[in-house]
């Protein structure tokens, strides 16, 4: 009786996280899934063209050009935010007063992603922005940030290495108080130096969270759209159109929601391959206690 109660209360608890998940999560997959199969404009009746969207994705120009340019974020973003989230964890994990510089890394987390997108905007601007008034003072004529095809990617990735890096850099730091200190006191009995003991024990013992980190990065870095949307619309020419942003305005500015669902089932399959692949490599370089 004692345990009946208790598994009816915890589904109960777990009830609203489930709808969330059906609502939010599934239904929306499954639809897609559907509708990739479909030639519908959202007003009349959808029709079942089979494999014809997936076909027509694959050799769209926009669409390559779209998933060059975010394999090409994703290998900016991901390695340099990793590597910076670790250093200022590392930094901030024996700091006195630590708690001030986390709320004050961490607070582009908590912001609009429009917000920082329009702040940016007037950061990175090439005639009046904050950057190349900087610059000035030092003699350097910056350059047009968001207007020239081969600097408008970095500058997208420059700002989502910034946002992403308070997130990152709090699961680093839990991770490091994870570590127990008598790894260290051993290593300093042996006679280890400072650099012996990264390569040695902190790097090995943070693999599950660098493990986590990279994965939800690259997933992330995938999915862009915030930034490029608010920021560039995709340009100059097509130089910042990326994967999600080719989903959206073939849903909503051409109104063709079945090679939308098959652009997004495509990018879902290359994350699920990436990720599978990850997994598949951890087995080498993730250690566990």
């Amino acid at each position: 009786m004692h345990t009946n109660k208790t598994k009816w209360w915890g589904y109960f608890f777990i009830g609203p996280q489930l709808i969330g998940m059906l609502a939010f999560s599934l239904i929306p997959l499954v639809s897609a899934l559907v509708l990739s199969f479909m030639d519908w404009d959202g007003f009349n009746s959808a029709k079942f063209v089979s494999l014809s969207n997936y076909i027509d994705q694959l050799s769209n120009d926009n669409f390559i050009t779209a998933l060059i340019n975010t394999a090409y974020y994703t290998l900016l973003v991901v390695p340099v935010g990793i590597a910076l989230a670790l250093v200022v964890a590392l930094g901030l994990n024996n700091v006195t007063g630590s708690n001030v510089y986390r709320v004050f890394y961490f607070m582009p987390v908590v912001t609009s992603s429009v917000s920082i997108g329009v702040i940016w905007m007037w950061l990175l601007n090439g005639d009046f922005g904050l950057i190349n008034q900087l610059l000035s003072y030092v003699g350097i004529e910056g350059p047009n940030w968001l207007t020239d095809r081969k600097l408008v990617l970095p500058s997208i990735a420059m700002l989502s290495i910034w946002w992403g890096l308070g997130t990152n850099m709090v699961i680093f730091l839990a991770g490091l108080k994870g570590i127990s200190k008598t790894f260290y006191e051993a290593a300093d009995i042996d006679g280890a130096s400072p650099l012996q003991k990264f390569r040695h024990i902190t790097l090995p013992m943070l693999s599950p969270t660098t493990f986590f980190i990279s994965i939800t990065t690259i997933i992330g870095s995938f999915q862009v759209f915030d930034q490029t949307y608010v920021m560039t619309k995709g340009g100059p020419g097509k130089a910042s159109y990326t994967v999600v942003y080719h989903i959206y305005d073939t849903a909503f500015g051409r109104f063709d929601f079945g090679a939308s669902s098959a652009a997004a089932m495509i990018l879902f399959i290359i994350i699920l391959i990436f990720t599978l692949i990850q997994f598949l490599g951890s087995r080498k370089w993730v250690h566990y206690e």
